[in-house]
Formats: structure tokens, sequence, C-alpha cells
């Protein structure tokens, strides 16, 4: 069997689970090895904050509004980044709307496709993700919950498991 393409990874960070969250970081695994992270300022009227979702993503809205980008150069920079690609992600149902949520907030375009990463998985690879990622996770010092280190995770997953399935 021959070996996969390693795949773009994105991954979104949100104020919430639910339908009124918004997209608040993006991270981005390249397929060479570099990574790309932002914060993104929120809209005036994304007011929606859920406090169960900041004790997973550890960003505090008051971060945000110091540090974030704003949503238009965010997506800009994204298209620049992504544009003619297809990114996967495993988390599609919430990252692909949030993804949406920003670039139609932003009054941007999106130049690239978002695909759920099961449709790139073999049978092989599916069965051995999850042992594979908790194996890359205790390897690593620290465990971050931020959008670009997810992404590498998965990214790396998808790489190991690919290879234990050539091999």
């Amino acid at each position: 069997m021959k070996s996969k393409q390693t795949p773009i990874i994105i991954d979104v960070e949100a104020s919430g689970f639910g339908g009124q969250s918004y997209p608040i970081e993006v991270g981005i695994a390249m397929e060479d090895g570099d990574k790309y992270c932002s914060l993104i300022l929120p809209a005036e009227d994304w007011i929606h904050w859920d406090s169960d979702a900041e004790k997973v993503h550890r960003i505090a809205r008051d971060i945000l509004e110091t540090y974030g980008k704003p949503m238009r150069k965010v997506a800009e920079h994204l298209n620049k980044l992504l544009k003619g690609k297809t990114i996967y992600t495993d988390g599609w149902v919430v990252d692909k709307p949030w993804l949406t949520t920003l670039f139609y907030n932003a009054k941007v375009d999106m130049e690239f496709q978002v695909s759920p990463l099961e449709v790139i998985l073999s049978e092989e690879q599916m069965a051995k993700w999850h042992e594979t990622k908790d194996k890359i996770l205790g390897e690593v010092e620290k465990h971050h919950h931020r959008a670009s280190f997810d992404a590498w995770i998965i990214q790396e997953t998808f790489k190991r498991t690919n290879s234990i399935v050539d091999h």
C-alpha cells in the first residue's frame, strides 16, 4: 500500500458548544510541518460565552479582546495559506460551521475546502487511531489544548497510523 500524503489539518476552538457559539481560535498544521495559530477578536454581537468551553480551551474572553486579531485579517490569512487546497478536521460538524461563521462575518469568501478527516482514513487507521493518539499525547511534555497543538496531534496521529498500516 502506498503512503498517503500528509494532510493539512485545521482545528477551531469556540466560545461554546452550541449553535450560538463562534470561533475564537484557529490552528493549522501544514503538510510541511509549519503551524499557524491565531486568536480571533469577537464581533460586537458575538456575546455567547460558555464557561465549560473556557475550561477546555483555557482562553478567557478578555484575552481575545486584548490579543485577538480582527476576523477579516484571520480569514484573509487563512485564504493566503490555504487557497485552492482541501484541509481536514476531525470535528467537521462543528469546525466547518465555525469557519463559515468566521468568513461570513468577515465578509470574505472562503477559497479552500474543508472536509472530514474520516474521508481519508482507512479502516485500519481508524482501528489504531485512539491508541496511537494517546501514545503521542503521552510523549509530549506539556499538553496545551490550543488549536495549533490539537491540529498537530491529529496530523501526527494520521502520519503514524498511516505508517503502521503501510508496514
